[in-house]
């Protein structure tokens, strides 16, 4: 049971995205950061002084039915910036890869070749029986 759960969480795979969704968090947290701290006091700041922001009160005098307008250009804000970074960074350079790739001007991965690969089940096949054997 264990042995199946230590390989699934070993596989490169799994790993990978462990780690970009770290990464990603922490970069969403430093974008929303600047869209709160930096880009909604700038987007408020086009109000008058009385007012508690760029919004709308419903009610005069209750709090609870403003209508945060600030708020919700800054988090489409935040969405585009993590959205044009994720595109520049990742998604555009990996395409440009698979365009060169298609043309032939850069390799891709290397195959095994058929010795690494029976040498590989070999290793694999005495790993196999010595367990069955310590059982």
């Amino acid at each position: 049971m264990f042995k199946g759960f230590k390989d699934f969480i070993l596989r490169g795979n799994v790993v990978d995205l462990a780690v970009a969704v770290v990464i990603g968090a922490a970069f969403g947290s430093i974008v929303t950061s600047f869209t709160q701290r930096i880009l909604q006091p700038l987007i408020n700041a086009i109000t008058p002084p009385e007012s508690p922001g760029f919004g709308i009160q419903i009610v005069p005098g209750k709090e609870s039915t403003y209508i945060d307008v600030a708020s919700v250009i800054s988090a489409a804000l935040n969405f585009l910036i993590v959205a044009a970074v994720v595109y520049f960074l990742i998604v555009l350079p990996l395409n440009h890869l698979k365009e060169r790739r298609k043309r032939g001007e850069e390799t891709g991965p290397a195959e095994p070749t058929d010795v690494e690969l029976l040498t590989e089940i070999r290793d694999l096949l005495r790993a196999q029986q010595a367990g069955e054997r310590q059982s």
